[in-house]
């Protein structure tokens, strides 16, 4: 599933798998099609993102043909990921597990079976994709509010969009407002995040303005990617 480990590397590993570094991620999908694909190959299959690199990642087969049609000759559709956001990367190089970069398996469910874990603090780290201070970025602006922070009025003439994470009937001025959940739950935002960044992202507007989500089993991952998004 949305785990990838990362492990000392034997000498067997190419280094162009690895960028040089003595460590390597693996992961196994949980997905039918992914995994009927392993199967086929009979073989690990080491590759990149199907996204350009620091933009919104894909959830869709679609968005992989919108970005990079005209340089893969060919998309296995297996559906829009039901996760929405990337894997958790755990670190067990050192002599603890560390966490990279949260992800769609929390914090809370690595804990219940391996006991504590470490968070990592700092924001970029080589051995993880994903960990730059700025990644899953649009072209638009993004400002990210406080946890409690209220939505600003726009300015006359401005073009801002909002991304909210429940339904809400106080939201004016906006040319635009995707709302993630209608009841806030936070597996739902996930899910539907990147999607709706990418919709925004083609409107032309000025900003965009997204709440916060509580830092707790998904909402940490949420997080992570709206602050780097955002930076």
């Amino acid at each position: 599933g949305p785990l990838t480990l990362v492990l000392r590397k034997k000498p067997l590993i190419p280094d162009l798998v690895t960028a040089g570094l003595d460590s390597v991620a693996l992961r196994v999908p949980a997905h039918p099609v992914a995994l009927a694909l392993l199967r086929a190959t009979g073989k690990p299959i080491a590759a990149p993102s199907a996204n350009p690199f620091g933009y919104v990642s894909p959830t869709t087969a679609m968005h992989v043909q919108e970005l990079l049609g005209d340089k893969i000759k060919l998309i296995i559709d297996g559906g829009p990921c039901r996760v929405g956001v990337e894997s958790t990367v755990c670190a067990l190089t050192e002599n603890d597990a560390v966490i990279l970069r949260p992800g769609g398996i929390t914090v809370e469910e690595i804990e219940a079976v391996i006991g504590q874990v470490e968070v990592a603090t700092s924001l970029a780290d080589s051995r993880s994709p994903g960990t730059l201070p700025r990644h899953y970025s649009p072209h638009v602006r993004l400002q990210l509010l406080a946890p409690g922070e209220s939505l600003p009025q726009p300015r006359s003439g401005e073009k801002v969009g909002a991304l909210l994470m429940r339904k809400r009937s106080d939201v004016q001025g906006f040319v635009v407002v995707e709302t993630l959940s209608a009841e806030g739950n936070l597996l739902e935002i996930a899910a539907h995040l990147f999607a709706a960044l990418r919709r925004i992202d083609s409107l032309a507007l000025d900003r965009v303005v997204i709440e916060s989500v509580p830092e707790h089993g998904i909402g940490r991952a949420i997080m992570d990617r709206l602050r780097r998004a955002a930076a």
